[in-house]
C-alpha cells in the first residue's frame, strides 16, 4: 500500500516551483486514505472473527439442544459413574453392551459443554458426531475404540470444518475430507465429537487466540493449561473428554499434559500420520511434529496407539511404517536399565519438579530397585556463557556399570546427563523455526491481529538481522542466554549454512544415542516444565521449555505422567530460586514474593481492575495443590518401551499417595 501511495505521488506531483499547497494536499489525502484503508481492514478482520464466535456459539447453543433432548428420552442416567470409568473399563463395558455409545456420547457432550463454558476450551463441537454414533452402532465388528467419545486439536483436520491454527486467513476453508488419523479413529469405532481450542499460530506453550479467546486452566483459572494442545487438556482435565488427541514439536502434549495432570505421549514422528493436519508453517522437517494421544492414564494412551498402529493406517498412509503395536513389550516385566537426571543445565526447573524426580527415583529404590554406585557421566563444571559457546565432551565411567538385580528388581538406575543443551536450544532447535530470521512466522499474522502473548516473539523477529547480531554481542558478556537468543534468531544466510544445520542436527542425535548406548540404557527418567504457569507468562519465557524441546530434536518417543502436587514447602523453596544465569528470564520464573503481597493487597482494594489479578514476575508461584509431573523417554520406535516405563512409574506414584 505504501508503494502505491509512492507511484501515484509521483504521478500526480507537478513538477517545477509553486507546487508546495499541492503537495501537500496530495500527501494528506495519501495519508488519510492509509489510515481508512488500515481501519476498513482492521474492521473485516473483527467481522470475520465476530462471525466464527458466532458460528461457534450457534454450534454449542444446538449441541445443549441434542443434549437435552437425550435427557428428556432418557431421564435416568448415571452420569458420575460414567465420567469416573476409566477408558479401558469404558471400552469393556461398551463392547459387552452394559452400556450404549449413545448414553456415553451424550453424558460426555453434556460434560464438555459444562466445561467448556468454565475454561473456554472448545473450539467448537462436531455435530457429525450423531451421524458417526448411528454409523457406529450399525457395525457389526465392534473395532478397539468402539463408542469411545475422542475430541482432537483444532488443527487436525475433520471433513467439513475449519483447520484454523488460532489464525484469521484460515476461518475460511473448510477441510475437504478426514485426516488420516480421524479416518483410523473413526474405524477404530470412536466418535470424534469436539475440536479444542489452540494458540495462534500454535507456536506457544499459552492458550490463547484473538478470534476464540483464551483457554483456563480448569484446576487453577488464574493458571494456564500449557499449549499448545492446551484446548485438549483443558477439556479433559476438566473431564469433558476421555481421550483426546494432540500434536508436539517442541513439548505441544508434554507441557498441557504437565500443567494440567494428565499423560500424554509425543511418539517418534513418524510413527503416527500426519496427512490431512495443517500448519501455519510448512516445510519444516529437521524438527519435525508429531501427532500423540493425551489421556487420564498410561493404558489410555496404550490402547490409542494399539488401535491406531493398524492397517488402516498403514494402507491410507504409506509413509508410516507398518509397525503395530507391540503388547508384549508393553506388558512384559524385564529388568530396565533407567537413566535419569534432575537438571539440564541450561533452565534450571522450579524446586518441586526436580523433587518429582527425585521422588520417583526412591520410589523405584523402595520397590527393591539397585541404584548403580559406578561414576556416572558428568558434565564438566563450567561457566553460564561457555555452556552456550563450548563443545561440552562427556566423562566415561570408569567401568560399565553393573546390573545388580534382586528377587523383585525391576530396573537398575544410572545418572545420565544430557550433553550440550544450550547448543541444542538456541543453535540447533530455535535457528530451526527462525532459519529465515522470523520472516515465514511473521507473515502468517499478515490480515491478522497478534495475540498479546506473542507480541515478545514478534518484536524480536521485527528486529533486523544485522542489530540482532550487535545485541547478541553486546549481550553476551550479561546475559549470555539471551544473547545466543538473539543470534538463533537472526537465522541463516545461506543454503550451505542451512544443509550444515540438518547436518549437526544429525550428528547430535548419533552422539546422543552413542552416549546412551555406552551406558547401555532402556529408558530415562527426567524433568519436565512445571507447574502450570500463571496465564501470559509462557509468551515471556519461551526458553524454559528446554526440557521438552530436546526430545523434538532428538525425535525421541517421549511421555508425560503426574507423579505428585505442588506443596507449601515448595512454594517457600521457591524463594530461594536463583535460576543459573540470573539474568531476565530467571528473574520472570521467580517470584517477587514483596510485589505479589502488595498486588494481592490491591486486588482487595480495588476488585475492579483486572490488571492487579496477576502479580508482576508470577510464573509458577501461587500453585499449591497443582499437579507435578515427570518424563519418561526411550529410543526413537519404541514407543511400547516408553509406555512400559510410563505405566511402572505412574503405579509406584499412585502407590505412594493411597500409603
Amino acid at each position: 500500500m505504501h508503494v502505491m501511495v509512492q507511484q501515484q505521488l509521483r504521478q500526480l506531483l507537478p513538477e517545477g516551483k509553486g507546487n508546495t499547497p499541492a503537495a501537500l494536499a496530495l500527501l494528506g489525502g495519501s495519508v488519510a486514505a492509509l489510515v481508512v484503508w488500515k481501519w476498513l481492514s482492521k474492521k473485516m478482520i473483527q467481522k470475520k472473527m465476530e462471525e466464527a464466535r458466532r458460528t461457534r456459539d450457534e454450534g454449542m447453543k444446538k449441541m445443549a439442544k441434542a443434549v437435552q433432548q437425550f435427557r428428556e428420552e432418557v431421564p435416568i442416567v448415571q452420569t458420575d459413574a460414567i465420567l469416573s470409568l476409566p477408558l479401558l473399563e469404558l471400552t469393556r463395558r461398551l463392547q459387552e453392551g452394559s452400556l450404549s455409545p449413545r448414553t456415553v456420547l451424550y453424558t460426555y457432550l453434556e460434560k464438555a459443554l459444562e466445561v467448556t463454558q468454565q475454561t473456554n476450551c472448545l473450539r467448537h463441537f462436531i455435530p457429525e458426531c450423531e451421524e458417526q454414533l448411528q454409523e457406529v452402532e450399525g457395525h457389526k465388528e465392534k473395532g478397539l475404540l468402539y463408542g469411545i467419545p475422542v475430541s482432537i486439536k483444532d488443527h487436525i483436520g475433520h471433513k467439513g470444518h475449519l483447520a484454523t491454527c488460532g489464525l484469521v486467513q484460515c476461518l475460511g476453508t473448510l477441510m475437504d475430507e478426514d485426516s488420516v488419523l480421524v479416518k483410523v479413529l473413526k474405524k477404530q469405532g470412536a466418535i470424534p465429537f469436539a475440536m479444542t481450542n489452540v494458540p495462534q499460530t500454535l507456536f506457544s506453550y499459552d492458550c490463547s487466540n484473538p478470534t476464540f479467546g483464551r483457554t483456563l486452566n480448569p484446576l487453577n483459572p488464574q493458571k494456564s493449561p500449557g499449549g499448545s494442545s492446551g484446548g485438549e487438556a483443558a477439556l479433559m482435565a476438566g473431564g469433558g473428554s476421555i481421550l483426546g488427541v494432540g500434536s508436539d514439536m517442541g513439548g505441544s502434549i508434554r507441557l498441557p499434559c504437565s500443567f494440567c495432570g494428565l499423560c500424554g505421549l509425543k511418539p517418534t514422528a513418524e510413527r503416527l500420520s500426519l496427512s490431512g493436519v495443517t500448519s501455519p508453517v510448512n516445510g519444516i522437517l529437521a524438527v519435525p511434529c508429531a501427532l500423540g494421544p493425551m489421556a487420564r492414564d498410561v493404558d489410555s494412551l496404550a490402547l490409542c496407539m494399539k488401535a491406531l498402529l493398524c492397517q488402516e493406517m498403514f494402507q491410507l498412509d504409506p509413509t508410516v511404517p507398518p509397525i503395530p503395536f507391540n503388547e508384549e513389550v508393553y506388558s512384559s516385566s524385564t529388568p530396565l536399565r533407567v537413566g535419569y537426571y534432575d537438571t539440564d543445565g541450561y533452565f534450571p526447573l522450579p524446586p518441586c519438579m526436580r523433587r518429582a524426580v527425585k521422588e520417583t527415583r526412591h520410589a523405584l529404590q523402595a520397590a527393591g530397585h539397585q541404584v548403580s554406585t559406578t561414576t556416572p557421566a558428568l558434565l564438566p563444571r563450567v561457566s553460564p556463557a561457555s555452556l552456550l559457546t563450548e563443545e561440552i565432551t562427556l566423562q566415561k565411567p570408569d567401568t560399565a556399570p553393573k546390573h545388580i538385580c534382586g528377587k523383585n528388581d525391576l530396573a537398575e538406575l544410572v545418572h545420565f546427563s544430557p550433553p550440550r543443551i544450550p547448543y541444542v536450544m538456541t543453535e540447533l532447535f530455535m535457528k530451526t523455526f527462525f532459519a529465515d530470521g522470523g520472516r515465514t512466522w511473521l507473515d502468517v499474522f499478515t490480515g491478522d491481529i497478534a495475540d498479546p502473548g506473542l507480541k515478545p516473539q514478534i518484536n524480536f523477529c521485527k528486529i533486523p538481522r544485522l542489530v540482532k547480531k550487535l545485541l547478541a554481542l553486546l549481550l553476551k558478556p550479561l546475559f549470555p542466554r539471551l544473547a545466543e537468543y538473539l543470534s538463533a534468531m537472526a537465522g541463516m544466510r545461506s543454503v550451505k549454512e542451512m544443509w550444515n544445520h540438518h547436518h549437526q542436527i544429525q550428528l547430535y542425535r548419533s552422539q546422543f544415542i552413542s552416549q546412551w548406548k555406552e551406558l547401555q540404557l532402556d529408558v530415562v527418567l527426567c524433568p519436565v516444565l512445571g507447574p502450570a504457569f500463571t496465564t501470559g507468562y509462557p509468551g515471556k519465557l519461551l526458553t524454559a521449555i528446554s526440557s521438552t524441546m530436546l526430545y523434538n530434536v532428538l525425535n525421541f518417543p517421549a511421555g508425560v505422567v503426574p507423579v505428585s502436587t505442588v506443596t507449601e514447602a515448595d512454594e517457600e523453596e521457591l524463594k530461594l530460586y536463583k535460576g543459573c544465569c540470573d539474568d531476565p528470564w530467571d528473574r520472570t520464573l521467580k517470584q517477587v514474593w514483596e510485589v505479589v503481597e502488595q498486588r494481592l493487597l490491591m486486588c482487595v482494594q480495588c476488585p475492579g481492575d483486572p490488571s492487579l489479578l496477576v502479580p508482576p514476575l508470577q510464573a509458577v508461584a501461587g500453585a499449591v495443590g497443582m499437579p507435578v509431573a515427570v518424563q519418561c523417554v526411550a529410543l526413537p520406535w519404541q514407543e511400547e518401551l516408553c509406555l512400559r516405563f510410563m505405566k511402572e512409574v505412574e503405579t509406584l506414584s499412585r502407590d505412594k499417595r493411597v500409603a
